[in-house]
């Protein structure tokens, strides 16, 4: 086989594994309040740049906390989530206090700034979830 069928032969293999996995998800959708947060002694318990399962959030990171009624819809550490308003894909790394319900947390790094203008809204995320034997009977 020539180079160039080879490439595409490898091409055609990754695509074909690409959506393959992606058939095995979905995208929800969902009302939340959303908030920001940044990596401030003031507003975080302990170590600022530690989130909850242990990772390190750094000021470039696109990430967020998520209360826990929502972990129980599947939206659990490293589910990709998209914001209404804001742009690519988020990942969940945080959890938020029990008391918190139907709420994310943007991370926003150190922009103390840029977390006061975002204030407190209600915006539609997407969640992307793993198809369940319901959904795949559909």
């Amino acid at each position: 086989m020539n180079r160039i069928g080879s490439l595409l032969l490898l091409v055609l293999i990754l695509n074909l594994g690409c959506s393959t996995t992606d058939r095995n998800y979905i995208w929800k959708e969902r009302t939340v309040t959303a908030s920001a947060y940044n990596s401030t002694v003031a507003q975080t318990d302990g170590q600022p740049s530690i989130a909850a399962w242990g990772d390190t959030l750094l000021p470039e990171l696109k990430a967020i906390a998520v209360s826990r009624d929502l972990m129980r819809l599947g939206i659990e550490r490293n589910t990709q989530v998209r914001i209404e308003g804001l742009d690519g894909i988020y990942l969940v790394k945080d959890k938020m206090h029990y008391r918190w319900r139907n709420k994310i947390d943007i991370y926003m790094g150190l922009n103390v700034e840029k977390a006061r203008e975002w204030g407190r809204k209600k915006v539609k995320i997407y969640y992307r979830v793993k198809k369940d034997s319901v959904t795949n009977s559909k």
